[in-house]
This record gives C-alpha cells, sequence and structure tokens, in this order.
C-alpha cells in the first residue's frame, strides 16, 4: 500500500441533518493478524465535520490489473458517540487512492437515563465487486 486517500466524517441527528459538534469519532483499520490499528481520534467542530484524515491504500494503477484479487481500496471502520445520543459504528467504509471520502453518520438521541454505550447502532458497508 503506497497510495493515500483521506476520509472525511460529519456526525448529525435528525433527518433535517443538524450538525452534531463535540461528538467523539474514532477511525481504526485492520491490520495483520486482525489487529486494530487506530488511525484516528478527534472531535467533530460546529459544522459536525472532522478534519481529513490520511488512510494509506493500494495505488490506483495497482488494481486496474485483472484478476489482481486484492480490492482496489482501503477498508477501515468509523465509530461516532456523543453523551446525548446513541453511539453508530460504520464497518467496511472503502477509500480509494487520490479520493477524498465524506462518511456522513447519523446519532439517535438518547431517552433520559439512557447509555451511549449500551445504545448502539452498527452499519456495515459490503465490498465492492470492481
Amino acid at each position: 500500500m503506497n497510495g493515500t486517500g483521506t476520509l472525511t466524517v460529519r456526525v448529525y441527528t435528525s433527518r433535517a441533518k443538524l450538525p452534531l459538534a463535540d461528538a467523539t469519532v474514532v477511525v481504526t483499520q485492520r491490520g495483520e493478524g486482525g489487529k486494530y490499528q487506530l488511525l484516528s481520534v478527534q472531535a467533530t467542530d460546529r459544522s459536525g465535520f472532522t478534519r481529513p484524515v490520511d488512510i494509506p491504500t493500494p495505488i490506483l494503477g495497482d488494481s486496474t490489473q485483472p484478476g489482481n484479487g486484492t480490492p482496489p481500496y482501503a477498508v477501515c471502520d468509523v465509530w461516532a458517540e456523543h453523551p446525548d445520543y446513541a453511539m453508530l459504528l460504520v464497518e467496511g467504509v472503502q477509500i480509494f487512492d487520490g479520493v477524498d471520502t465524506l462518511q456522513e453518520m447519523e446519532l439517535a438521541p438518547l431517552s433520559e437515563g439512557e447509555s451511549s454505550l449500551i445504545q448502539n447502532q452498527t452499519w456495515e458497508i459490503p465490498g465492492q465487486s470492481l
């Protein structure tokens, strides 16, 4: 992997897509042996955005060979949490070489007395068959 793509996360709430400031966003990537590598931990700004995170990817040119067998993108997992909202985990976010990826995450409000770590959701993005 000698390429680089970037990932920016936008956290919001409700169908009106109201930005959620000060949400904690964690980006990880599975390495060899199934161990997770921490790529970024940051809080969203008042617009609900994180700063872009550089993520190592396969070189775009290497993925154009037929029968190569490796996907032309890197995969990472992103989770977001805020004390007043249910935690959300998105698995399988695909990052391509030279591409700026935006991952939007909608957090659901918690009822009074609920914990953000107990009430959570997981979205899984299936791999593309390119």
